[in-house]
């Protein structure tokens, strides 16, 4: 008769190889792409009223739990306390918990859109891992808006950029081998990341506030004519920061380990996107052209950065720039498996 030790190696024996198996993958891209589908559904709107509830629980729990496979942890322990919470926000119909789960999906969506890319070599594999990042938080912005939270929009959009950016660096901090894994360029690049976050956050701030009525005239007529015409305006932190960190902390991280900590500042795009459909004044289809906006842009950016970083190292001409290339081996899991 086996004992109770007996029993539990055998359980540890079948959850190891079931999550060596590629059924729990499977699962969690069918589930996000049903609680995604419902959640649409709930927009359009076609069908039940619960089906916004059903789909935001769904993709919140899947995200939380690939967030912590992704980072090594315990997937089924927060996997299965994201449910928890998700369940009780919906069923108690109480503002502050359902105000609350939907902080916890957008910040989870922001800090996955960061993680789950990988190291890239060219140009166009750098772009499509910004695409993979804006395209997970655009869907964990439609899940935060499934629990219908009740929220004032500036705290909204604040509490999740700092939570996804204290997220991410917590992680990053042992991904890049803390700060004495910087180096001389990781610096820069840190304080460069951090000084523009900043600007941006604090000059929208002051501006909204105490600034002149002719300049913030003249920079609404911009938005506003983009918005007639363009059918958007991008937002600034995700174009001039936080897509642009995507592109070249990719492209990094396959040369140098402190690419991580460039790409830590991408949080700057997945966490707005994550809130993009908190404001009640914007409609969907100007959030998702803004978001397409910032994207486009974003990878210029990105692109014209990675092209100075390879002419400022010396990698002049064609054969030089293939070489360079080919040299960029430096190992990381793939992006299914645990980066810790």
């Amino acid at each position: 008769m086996p004992t109770p030790s007996d029993l539990v190696r055998r359980l540890r024996h079948r959850t190891a190889a079931l999550a060596a198996s590629r059924w729990p993958l499977v699962a969690a891209v069918v589930g996000v792409l049903v609680g995604t589908g419902c959640l649409i559904a709930a927009m359009v709107p076609v069908g039940p009223e619960w089906l916004a509830a059903v789909g935001a629980i769904a993709v919140s729990t899947i995200y939380s739990w690939g967030l912590a496979a992704r980072e090594g942890g315990r997937p089924v322990v927060f996997g299965t306390l994201a449910l928890a919470i998700g369940l009780t926000a919906v069923l108690s119909d109480q503002e502050v918990l359902r105000t609350g789960a939907s902080v916890l999906t957008a910040t989870v969506a922001a800090v996955l859109g960061v993680m789950i890319t990988v190291p890239t070599k060219g140009l166009w594999a750098a772009a499509r891992e910004a695409v993979v990042g804006v395209v997970v938080a655009a869907v964990g912005a439609l899940a935060s808006i499934g629990f219908e939270p009740a929220i004032s929009v500036e705290r909204y959009e604040y509490t999740t950029l700092g939570l996804g950016l204290i997220g991410v660096f917590v992680v990053v901090f042992r991904l890049g081998a803390g700060f004495h894994g910087l180096g001389r360029r990781g610096m820069v690049v840190v304080v460069v990341g951090a000084v523009l976050l900043s600007l941006t956050l604090l000059y929208a701030e002051l501006l909204r506030r105490y600034g002149s009525s002719s300049t913030v005239d003249d920079l609404l007529e911009a938005v506003r004519w983009s918005r007639e015409n363009l059918g958007a305006f991008p937002r600034p932190i995700s174009t001039v920061l936080g897509v642009p960190a995507l592109v070249y902390g990719c492209h990094l991280r396959a040369r140098r380990r402190q690419g991580w900590w460039v790409s830590a500042f991408g949080v700057a795009a997945t966490a707005p996107i994550a809130t993009a459909l908190g404001n009640p004044v914007i409609t969907v289809d100007e959030a998702l052209l803004s978001i397409g906006f910032s994207l486009v842009v974003g990878i210029l950016i990105g692109w014209i950065v990675i092209r100075l970083d390879l002419l400022l190292t010396g990698n002049h001409g064609r054969r030089r720039r293939v070489a360079e290339k080919l040299d960029a081996i430096r190992p990381e899991p793939p992006r299914t498996a645990a980066l810790l």
